[in-house]
């Protein structure tokens, strides 16, 4: 069960493997784009080569979706960034419903982990399988994957890495269900080892407009954090020219302001920076309101400051 390209590496992965997949669960075809055409899922995409039967419910709870799932009798259910399941859905299987999430457990609950470990400036990140249970990413652990985070990453390279680390990990969760060795711990005991709390947990909730926008009066490195984070989606935007303004790439300059932050300041030809509360951010690759993606060379060519 899965949607973007994030789930096609595992499933991909577990068919080289020998597992016989019975069946494909993925979101409804659905009009996309300027001219709305009809746009399918990555996994819809990858599955129709593979000519395996493929379910596309826009209701999970639907008792024709449910009969028709049940009749493929699969031991074992796998998610890999789908919807949130209801209770007859991963209850279903004899062997239960594992999940793949792109963190550590019990860190990073939540939709948009690999955003938020950039944002909050992590060392360190990874991949988890564990089994579905009613609150969202709280099932017990079955095998976990650690990840440095290169001080060059972004949102996309780091999700390419955890994706083919993940695909990897989903393997090796299913042999070991299959064998009957799979561990299983639970998330309250990592809790406890860790002398942890729910309060002191860092979160990972799905990630909105208003979350994608720079206030320049934040440190430097906190912003060029965020525009990491948000590279390239759902990118990190400001205002330029009135014109709303998508930064996907931006470097610090090691040099004190001496204007207010969120000043713009350009030679009109070789850069454009902002001043941030302690440095200016030199904007390396954005795009413009109306305008294609641009290295800054290019965009100033045709571009003035107003």
């Amino acid at each position: 069960m899965g949607t973007p390209a994030f789930a096609v590496a595992p499933l991909e992965q577990l068919l080289a493997a020998g597992a016989n997949i019975v069946a494909v669960v993925t979101t409804a075809n659905k009009p996309a784009g300027r001219g709305q055409k009809i746009s399918e899922s990555a996994v819809k995409q990858f599955t129709d080569a593979q000519n395996i039967p493929v379910l596309q419910p826009t209701n999970l709870k639907d008792p024709e979706f449910l009969s028709q799932l049940k009749s493929y009798q699969a031991d074992l259910f796998i998610v890999v960034a789908f919807r949130m399941l209801p209770m007859e859905v991963w209850q279903m299987p004899s062997l239960g419903t594992f999940n793949l999430h792109a963190s550590l457990l019990p860190q990073y609950r939540g939709a948009a982990p690999i955003n938020w470990a950039i944002i909050n400036a992590e060392k360190e990140t990874g991949v988890t399988t564990f089994f579905l249970k009613h609150q969202i990413d709280t099932g017990d652990i079955i095998f976990q994957e650690k990840l440095s985070i290169d001080t060059q990453d972004t949102a996309g390279s780091l999700h390419d890495k955890l994706m083919h680390l993940g695909a990897h990990l989903v393997v090796k969760t299913w042999q070991a269900i299959a064998n009957n060795t799979a561990p299983n711990v639970s998330q309250e005991s990592i809790l406890a080892s860790n002398q942890w709390n729910l309060d002191t947990l860092k979160h990972a909730p799905k990630i909105f407009k208003n979350d994608c926008q720079i206030d320049w009066q934040l440190p430097a490195s906190s912003i060029a954090a965020k525009i990491k984070g948000l590279s390239p989606y759902p990118s990190a935007t400001s205002l330029l020219n009135n014109l709303n303004l998508k930064i996907y790439e931006a470097s610090i300059l090691a040099e004190t302001p001496d204007k207010a932050a969120g000043t713009i300041d350009t030679d009109g030809q070789t850069y454009l920076r902002f001043a941030a509360k302690d440095a200016w951010i030199n904007i390396l690759d954005l795009q413009l309101e109306g305008k294609k993606r641009m290295q800054i060379v290019e965009f100033l060519r045709g571009w003035r400051l107003q």
